[in-house]
């Protein structure tokens, strides 16, 4: 191939189009996030969400940014396991890799990047400002592939390649640990029959307005809470349970609620 012609891209001069204090905020909180600094109004343009865009003239939004995120975080993370997992057959490094770069997990990464997560800097809509979409775990997720798109376009393969490392290989050292399902609720139902303790059984509870709920969740075996969670679904809720339930028994650790039984 040749060589590729230099890049470019049409991005908003530098600022938000929420104004500077709002760039500011950004690019403070990347800073501190990540150590790095994004040129040309790409930071602004990864945080601006359809809703915010449609309602303010048709602004560009962060849609091409995570398209092109996206591509670049499976292309690391599916580096870093073809190289970490020589004997892996192509099925299992796939469950590898869906276990990780999922909507769920790139949620998580989202709300621990930096001081209080990458949600508040998020430009939304009034429609999903007022229905709790700075924690919508796909909002989350998609805003976290826009801002790998940005940081690729702005500092290029090898620095953003370096940070995804940062943010994922935690999670891909935490994946090779688990058993064939390579999700938490699926690992505790093998650790459990492994254990003759039966299968988990799951309690999940609800609070909060339609727009804002919070879920928590219980999971018990041989009829003992082994692992409590709470989350934005249902369904996170009960993986934050199954997870702290699988890492107490599998590190011997007894919960209050085991002690008490």
């Amino acid at each position: 191939m040749g060589s590729a012609a230099p890049r470019t891209t049409v991005v908003p001069d530098g600022g938000s189009p929420a104004g500077q204090a709002h760039a500011d905020r950004a690019a403070a909180w990347l800073l501190d996030a990540l150590g790095v600094e994004l040129p040309g109004g790409l930071l602004a343009l990864a945080l601006t969400h359809r809703s915010y865009a449609y309602e303010h003239g048709g602004l560009p939004t962060n849609e091409r940014l995570e398209f092109l995120g996206d591509s670049v975080l499976g292309l690391v993370v599916t580096d870093e396991l073809y190289r970490s997992q020589p004997d892996l057959p192509e099925g299992r490094l796939a469950k590898l890799r869906a276990s990780v770069v999922n909507m769920t997990s790139l949620a998580g990464v989202a709300r621990r990047l930096g001081a209080g997560g990458l949600g508040p800097h998020l430009l939304l809509g009034r429609g999903e400002e007022t229905t709790g979409g700075r924690e919508k775990d796909s909002i989350l997720a998609d805003a976290l592939e826009a801002l790998i798109g940005a940081l690729h376009l702005g500092l290029g393969l090898e620095v953003t390649s370096g940070l995804v490392h940062r943010l994922f290989d935690p999670l891909l050292a935490d994946a090779a640990t688990r058993g064939a399902g390579l999700d938490w609720k699926t690992s505790l139902q093998e650790l459990g029959a492994a254990r003759g303790l039966g299968a988990p059984v799951y309690a999940v509870a609800d609070e909060g307005p339609p727009h804002a709920k919070v879920f928590t969740a219980a999971v018990s075996l041989a009829e003992v809470v082994r692992g409590r969670g709470t989350g934005r679904t249902k369904k996170a809720a009960e993986q934050e349970a199954a997870e702290a339930a699988w890492r107490a028994l599998s590190t011997g650790r007894e919960t209050a609620d085991e002690a008490g039984a």
